[in-house]
């Protein structure tokens, strides 16, 4: 599988929103790089006594981010509510299903990128803002902003980064630095 480039930013953003778009197509870099040259059976694989694997977590930050740039567009109703949560679906987020290939799920991700790219690009301000849904996990009478909504994007994508660079490192001893 060949190593793909983040795609250039839209030099007609403005500079904060181009900012923002680089530094997550580097930090998408990144985790795509601790997949190249793996078959769908090693990116599928557990290396560690998680859960995780590769593929499973490039599939989790795409839902993520699908679903946050979905809040961003129609508030938090996009979120879903917490008693209508598919568990099995949820953990098979985390899984590279049978049916599944890596090129697959990373076709999926460039789709949402090119679509976080594409709302960011016609937002008319980072500004519009959202009341988050009611959960435990958020604070009551909260809102986020796009800006906030594409910064939790980014710090989720480099989370997720570190840890796949812990699962290849266990995986076959490849590092994405170092």
């Amino acid at each position: 599988m060949p190593a793909t480039q983040p795609a250039p930013v839209n030099s007609d953003l403005s500079s904060e929103r181009a900012e923002l778009l680089e530094a997550l197509a580097t930090q998408r870099g990144f985790l795509r790089y601790t997949v190249q040259h793996l078959t769908d059976e090693q990116a599928r694989q557990r290396t560690t006594v998680s859960e995780l694997c590769l593929a499973g977590l490039i599939k989790h930050v795409t839902a993520s981010e699908r679903g946050w740039m979905n809040f961003v567009l129609n508030g938090p109703s996009a979120l879903g509510n917490m008693e209508d949560i598919d568990y099995e679906a949820r953990e098979n987020e985390f899984r590279l299903l049978e049916n599944e290939t890596l090129d697959g799920v990373l076709a999926e991700y460039d789709e949402v990128a090119q679509r976080t790219a594409q709302i960011v690009a016609e937002l008319p301000t980072l500004d519009v803002s959202h009341p988050l849904p009611d959960a435990p996990w958020f604070p009551p009478g909260v809102r986020w902003s796009a800006r906030r909504v594409l910064a939790h994007i980014l710090a989720e994508t480099a989370h997720h980064s570190g840890h796949a660079d812990i699962l290849r490192e266990s995986l076959d001893g490849s590092k994405t630095m170092g």
